[in-house]
């Protein structure tokens, strides 16, 4: 009897030409022995590269993939907001194109669901290929982003995950531009539980991140999740107005007590180096959130697609 059920298997993707092939050998090996009908998207997330040539001959061997064509790169957060608009499943779960995280796991995922959690994220117990700096700014981050924010997001998780209907509906009701899709997946509730991993290296091919980009993710995933960097501007201004007012209390009483004369220009330089420091940093984090207010205000799309790609006649 032909299983009711339908799995969509979500793979985001950016010039992965090197490994596009042995990620659907890999996905559709996972999924063979999963009782359930099996839809494999595709997001193209403007390559340049011969990624998506290379995915449209292997559709013609595989009719359950489907290829969505964004119009440019609009990012990896978008692209998998985009297959998840896109997904039909019952269940969805997002994988990353380079391997590194393991198709294999998809059966574990889906056992897991079917006893009643919305949601099943892969979480880490190691990070091959990764190095020491950025396995301790990744810490570092998620135990900032926890200290500071209303929602605990777990740490060492990425977007490898499976997700019930009922998760994706509601995570689809979320249009804000922003995508912090991590913080995300955590905000929208329901029953979560983890299913541990040793993630590899990248299989071939080269990263798309670097620290430029990641520190600019991280500056977005703060500035979406809580509203702390404001309280610290009120915080630095509290704390800079008490101590310019005790020193001044201080020169005050030591002139009147000792009659010394005050050093001006050493001290004035370092008060305005001080003050000027705290003003820009607080304009810089009103900057971050009054950015943000701005790019939602225009209410642009999330992206444009460019084409669907599929061998079925009704997609």
């Amino acid at each position: 009897m032909k299983p009711t059920e339908l799995l969509s298997i979500i793979i985001p993707f950016h010039n992965e030409q090197e490994v596009i092939s042995e990620c659907q050998r890999r996905i559709s090996a996972a999924v063979a022995a999963i009782d359930m009908q099996i839809e494999i998207l595709y997001v193209n997330d403007g390559s340049k590269d011969d990624s998506l040539d290379i995915l449209i001959a292997l559709m013609q061997q595989d009719k359950r993939i489907k290829i969505i064509d964004l119009s440019r790169n609009f990012g990896k957060e978008t692209a998998m907001t985009a297959g998840l608009d896109v997904a039909k499943g019952d269940a969805v779960v997002i994988i990353d194109a380079d391997l590194q995280d393991p198709p294999e796991l998809i059966t574990e995922m889906v056992k897991i669901w079917r006893t009643g959690f919305d949601v099943v994220y892969a979480k880490r117990t190691k990070r091959k290929g990764e190095s020491l700096i950025k396995k301790a700014t990744a810490r570092l981050f998620y135990k900032l982003i926890n200290k500071i924010s209303d929602h605990e997001i777990p740490e060492n998780v990425g977007d490898f995950r499976l997700m019930s209907r009922q998760a994706v509906d509601a995570l689809n009701q979320v249009r804000e531009r922003k995508r912090f899709m991590k913080g995300l997946f955590a905000w929208i509730g329901f029953p979560q539980t983890a299913i541990e991993y040793s993630r590899d290296p990248r299989l071939a091919g080269k990263t798309n991140w670097n620290y430029r980009k990641l520190t600019k993710f991280a500056i977005e995933g703060i500035s979406s999740f809580t509203q702390e960097p404001l309280r610290l501007a009120t915080y630095m201004g509290f704390l800079t107005a008490f101590g310019a007012f005790a020193l001044g209390l201080f020169y005050i009483i030591k002139t009147l007590m000792f009659g010394d004369a005050i050093q001006g220009f050493p001290t004035l330089i370092t008060v305005i180096l001080f003050f000027s420091g705290v003003q820009l940093l607080s304009i810089g984090i009103l900057g971050e959130y009054i950015g943000h207010m701005f790019i939602e205000s225009k209410q642009r799309p999330l992206y444009f697609i460019k084409k669907t790609y599929s061998a079925k006649a009704d997609d």
